[in-house]
């Protein structure tokens, strides 16, 4: 009787020295693109802040007298100076303007997005759907398309030139209402919010107990975009109001701009306050960050 014979395993054979090169060069190539791409990017937003910030440190002469990314005459606290005591410190009043738009815009248009997210999300109704097409189709419209019908508006009402012209408008965010409904979907699980029915908790008080506060982490997210919208808003503001009191800081560097073509004195202040400017939209983020990556998992079902 023969003994059986089993085929012997093969053994994986070692890449060729000319593929390892071939993958090593592959790799190399990918990471350079990556790389190179993402300084570019870095390098788009950060150099124009940073030319910016060499120079508010300049006078009107050494503007144009120096290099762009060189330190002038020690002028920046001149430069500040000028800035908030130009017209009786009109700035500081553009300034405040500005803060009040964009806090009013994030904390209640924040949370009408949300709430809207949450209702698209959770709730079942006639036209659902459709509703909701009509929010995407929102996002896709450009906001300066929709400056001049709601100028229209506003003077049918008779509130332009007051800042409900500016607040009513930033209270809709149809890409807040889709980032909102993603974060539902996500984080507010279903049997959750049954669980609070079965123990009497009903829709409003759901969602102020359950849904808010594990949809926190969007809630800070979507604040943060209205607040960056709502400060960097030009053209709403430009075309509802006309005293200059209630004009944002956006459009009150643009008047300051105009006056800079006939008078070269006012391109450092243009400068500085446009500097100005960014501070609180950094301070913004720097102080919601914590809140903005806090209670990712607070949806989870255990």
């Amino acid at each position: 009787m023969s003994a059986t014979t089993f085929p012997r395993p093969r053994t994986a054979l070692a890449p060729s020295p000319l593929k390892r090169r071939r993958a090593a060069r592959v790799g190399f190539a990918s990471t350079f693109t990556v790389n190179a791409l993402l300084i570019l990017g870095s390098a788009y937003m950060v150099l124009p802040v940073l030319w910016l910030f060499f120079a508010s440190t300049k006078s009107t002469a050494d503007l144009y007298g120096t290099a762009a990314y060189a330190f002038g005459h020690p002028a920046f606290f001149d430069n500040v100076v000028a800035v908030l005591s130009q017209d009786g410190g009109v700035f500081l009043r553009w300034m405040a303007n500005s803060m009040f738009y964009a806090a009013f815009g994030a904390v209640f248009g924040g949370l009408i997005s949300v709430m809207a997210g949450y209702a698209f999300d959770k709730f079942q109704f006639r036209g659902k759907d459709s509703f909701f097409g009509i929010v995407l189709v929102g996002v896709l419209i450009p906001n300066t398309a929709t400056v001049l019908p709601m100028y229209l508006l506003a003077s049918v009402f008779g509130i332009t030139n007051t800042i409900w012209a500016v607040l009513i408008p930033v209270l809709c965010n149809p890409f807040g209402v889709y980032l909102a409904r993603v974060y539902s979907a996500a984080y507010v699980p279903a049997e959750t919010l049954e669980a609070a029915r079965v123990d009497g908790a009903g829709a409003i008080r759901s969602f102020f107990s359950l849904g808010l506060p594990m949809m926190l982490p969007g809630y800070v997210t979507i604040a943060l975009f209205q607040f960056v919208g709502v400060w960097n808003n030009f053209m709403l503001p430009l075309v509802m109001l006309q005293d200059q009191q209630l004009l944002p800081v956006s459009v009150g560097i643009s008047i300051w701009q105009g006056y800079a073509v006939p008078q070269p004195e006012f391109t450092p202040l243009v400068i500085t306050g446009s500097l100005l400017s960014i501070v609180p939209l950094l301070l913004a983020f720097i102080m919601l960050q914590r809140f903005w990556k806090s209670g990712l998992t607070a949806g989870s079902v255990k």
